[in-house]
């Protein structure tokens, strides 16, 4: 449990002279000395902050922090009328206002990011009685367009965000967005760059998450890529490029994320790190951490989980077309033999299970029953679905309105005042 806070409440009391001139005698003169400085009371309550722990009630809370035996079943029967009370969260925010002898006066919870719960003190005579409310935390929603640099001081999109000055999270849903286009593990180059459009939240004038990105532009390896968010009828929303081809490929570029680097490509002659003699490497290895989420590169139905020779931890996934991928040296599995998976949903996670130096993904690609290398195989599928002709007219206006507040930080501003 975290430590809690304890801001004691102190009572000041000045008592002010008058401005006019007069003689006063030695005696008085002490004594107003004496009315005129701060006379500091005792404090009477204390007021505790902390974060909910794991394994917790609310009753165990209020427990923990000696509120009198009177006032919990009081306290827990008015939370229980505005909220679920089994749903407390572990790590979330809280304050308790509390009287020296156990009794509360306010109590807060931040339920989640949006929501607040606050409990007052009905009054301080006769049997304890609350109110609790949940109201709705104000948030500002911003449309601002973000630019950041690869380079050797940024050599990662996490890093090039992180020095723009937002969080991982707008580098995520980047690489979800370009996931199709781009392998981040392998295909940044020094002098990429990008700009992208994303509704940025605001709560109490501190940053609190990002809406839908908008639009993106990146320039890798002088390619220039964009991508416009473009919801059709009936559907979900998605990204497509400024000619309204879908950005959604039938595979990933990589099963990671982002960050990890190749380390070893494929070959039909590699020496073995720990066997000591050469034999084809059918596939990549990707240098990850351990512990980092694998991905299937696309949907299909999982044909093997569990542990295989030398590939330790191993994860097989049937697809259309004649496709089957693998991924080995997992430190955990995710799914089972016979699951269906979506693209881009867990298989597993990265370690260095099997015939393995150090914790990394080995990911194997196979054509028709025979090994592929995937970075090539990858870098040939066709583009996506074309917005359908009919929808065309709303996607060109939509894009040009996005193009124009990505391409004109000014314009974004405009359209934030208006």
């Amino acid at each position: 449990m975290h430590k809690s806070r304890v801001i004691p409440a102190l009572g000041l009391l000045v008592v002010g002279l008058s401005s006019a001139f007069w003689l006063v005698s030695a005696a008085d003169t002490a004594e107003t000395s004496r009315l005129s400085s701060d006379v500091a009371l005792h404090k009477d309550s204390d007021f505790l902050t902390g974060f909910i722990p794991a394994r917790t009630t609310i009753a165990g809370l209020f427990g923990n922090h000696m509120v009198q035996d009177a006032d919990t079943p009081a306290l827990v029967s008015s939370i229980a009328g505005a909220m679920d009370v089994r749903k407390l969260r572990a790590g979330q925010p809280y304050s308790i206002d509390r009287l020296l002898d156990g009794r509360v006066r306010r109590f807060e919870y931040e339920i989640d990011g949006d929501r607040r719960l606050t409990v007052e003190r009905a009054s301080l005579d006769g049997m304890p009685r609350f109110i609790s409310t949940v109201e709705r935390i104000p948030k500002q929603t911003t449309v601002v367009t973000i630019e950041g640099e690869i380079n050797r001081e940024t050599n990662s999109l996490t890093a090039a965000i992180d020095k723009a000055g937002e969080r991982i999270e707008l580098a995520l849903g980047m690489a979800d967005v370009f996931s199709g286009e781009i392998d981040f593990n392998s295909d940044l180059q020094p002098g990429d760059h990008f700009r992208v459009l994303v509704e940025r939240h605001t709560r109490e004038g501190k940053l609190s998450g990002y809406g839908a990105i908008l639009a993106a532009e990146f320039i890798n390896d002088q390619r220039k890529l964009k991508a416009i968010r473009f919801t059709t009828e009936g559907g979900a929303p998605a990204y497509y490029d400024e000619n309204g081809r879908s950005l959604k490929r039938f595979f990933l570029k990589s099963p990671l994320k982002f960050e990890p680097r190749i380390t070893s490509s494929f070959s039909t002659s590699r020496k073995h790190p720990i066997l000591g003699y050469s034999r084809a490497h059918n596939g990549v290895d990707y240098h990850a951490p351990a512990g980092a989420p694998v991905a299937s590169v696309a949907p299909g139905v999982v044909t093997m989980a569990g542990w295989t020779n030398g590939g330790g931890r191993t994860v097989k996934v049937r697809h259309t077309n004649g496709y089957e991928t693998e991924y080995m040296h997992l430190s955990a599995i995710a799914t089972h033999a016979g699951a269906r998976i979506g693209q881009g949903e867990l298989v597993g996670r990265v370690g260095s299970t099997g015939l393995a130096t150090a914790p990394h993904l080995h990911y194997g690609l196979k054509k028709n029953g025979h090994y592929v290398n995937p970075v090539v195989e990858h870098r040939n599928m066709p583009p996506g679905e074309p917005v359908a002709a009919s929808l065309m007219n709303v996607f060109t206006t939509e894009r040009d309105r996005y193009l124009t507040l990505l391409l004109n930080p000014s314009s974004a501003r405009a359209a934030n005042n208006n």
